[in-house]
């Protein structure tokens, strides 16, 4: 039996979609050892919690933490509490508090000797309890920013996580130079007790972090935290790069101390980063693993079984639908990553924490529906074109669904 739908085209007619069946993906029944991954997880909100811009986070824990234990089922890390979670854009710090709290507390019932829940879990520690605007440049200033980046990490380490420091807008604006950069990491970095993974976040997912580790320029950018991860690398299990640049990851993923990882944070260039180019791989924390954990996990799996051109066919067979997902404005893609979760059954309704459903429009939206359908990543077709009807229908869209084997 087939199912089908009618989608709007851009300039508003109708057409018939004949729905895939899922892909022929599978859990693993063993330790993926082949790769280290996050999957940087979303938060949904409570149906009737008053989740409007400007509103404390009014989060449905329940589905929250199921969809966390979606994930580890097919065998990959999360990284919560990041930008994916909607940090800066929704999560305030009391609700990131219990989402760290939380999801440990999760972790640590699905923890074993060979998968502990620092292997299960990544937490970002920041300094968002902090309002930028009301820091200055100064001695004074980055005391504030050291302050609160030690209370985070004291909030993530105490749960068990992995600690992942985060890019601070408001060092962004208190920092004079590279020097304050350094001093500032390297203070934290000779403090805590397990090796963390530091995240560089670039423009294109928050412009207010122009400027980071002391210059726009990129190379010079660069020199600066390689600097900081040789002399403190010790203390770094690996770093995170979300810059949406293939060529640099690849020469800092060569350059790094034995050791230290490279995450790579590039929801464009993913497929060939993690495939690696016979020297060197990536590792990977990243947004879209959220979207294909399924298809992830398979290819992943066939890397582990020594059959890197299947698993490299399959993470190409999804570049599409996450060069969608993340296009610009890219700070947005936390939209796409939450409808797909919803198509697919993981919430009860399309909505986001601070409104932030809104960040995407119809067009954008009925297309990731298609991209996601061609990738075989609609787990389940008949929910999913159900729920894409009624979506439609109250947006203003005539959508029929259709089932039998002529539809």
């Amino acid at each position: 039996m087939t199912t089908s739908i009618t989608l709007p085209l851009p300039d508003g007619s109708l057409e018939a979609l004949s729905l895939n069946p899922a892909g022929p993906w599978h859990k693993p029944t063993a330790l993926i050892t082949s790769r280290k991954v996050y999957a940087a997880a979303h938060v949904t909100p409570r149906v009737l919690g008053n989740n409007v811009p400007g509103a404390p986070a009014d989060i449905d824990w329940d589905a929250t933490l199921a969809f966390r234990r979606e994930l580890w089922s097919w065998g990959v890390g999360i990284a919560d509490a990041m930008d994916t979670a909607q940090r800066g854009m929704g999560l305030d710090w009391a609700a990131t508090q219990q989402l760290i709290n939380r999801s440990a507390a999760e972790a640590a019932r699905f923890a074993s000797p060979e998968r502990t829940v620092r292997d299960l879990l990544a937490c970002g520690a920041g300094t968002d309890q902090l309002d930028p605007a009301t820091v200055e440049p100064g001695e004074a200033g980055l005391a504030a920013v050291l302050a609160a980046y030690r209370e985070q990490i004291a909030v993530v380490d105490a749960s068990g996580a992995k600690v992942i420091i985060m890019a601070s807008r408001a060092l962004a604006k208190v920092a004079s130079g590279p020097a304050d950069y350094l001093a500032l990491y390297g203070t934290l970095l000779t403090e805590v007790k397990e090796p963390v993974v530091l995240h560089w976040l670039g423009t294109m997912f928050d412009p207010a972090l122009a400027g980071y580790w002391g210059s726009d320029d990129v190379a010079a950018a660069t020199a600066t935290f390689q600097q900081l991860i040789d002399t403190h690398a010790a203390k770094v299990d690996g770093v995170k790069v979300s810059l949406l640049d293939a060529g640099h990851e690849v020469a800092l993923r060569a350059s790094l101390p034995e050791g230290v990882r490279l995450y790579t944070g590039d929801d464009f260039n993913y497929p060939e980063l993690i495939d690696g180019d016979g020297t060197h791989h990536s590792d990977a924390l990243l947004g879209i693993f959220a979207a294909i954990a399924p298809a992830a996990s398979t290819a992943l799996q066939a890397y582990d079984a020594g059959q890197p051109a299947k698993a490299r066919a399959i993470l190409d067979s999804t570049r599409d639908l996450g060069l969608h997902i993340f296009e610009a404005p890219t700070y947005y893609y936390k939209t796409g990553i939450a409808f797909l979760a919803w198509l697919n059954g993981h919430q009860a309704g399309f909505q986001m924490i601070g409104g932030l459903q809104a960040g995407r429009d119809l067009n954008h939206l009925v297309k990731l529906f298609r991209l996601a359908n061609t990738a075989g990543l609609l787990l389940n077709p008949e929910l999913a074109a159900t729920r894409m009807a009624g979506f439609l229908n109250t947006a203003g869209v005539e959508s029929t669904v259709l089932e039998g084997a002529n539809a």
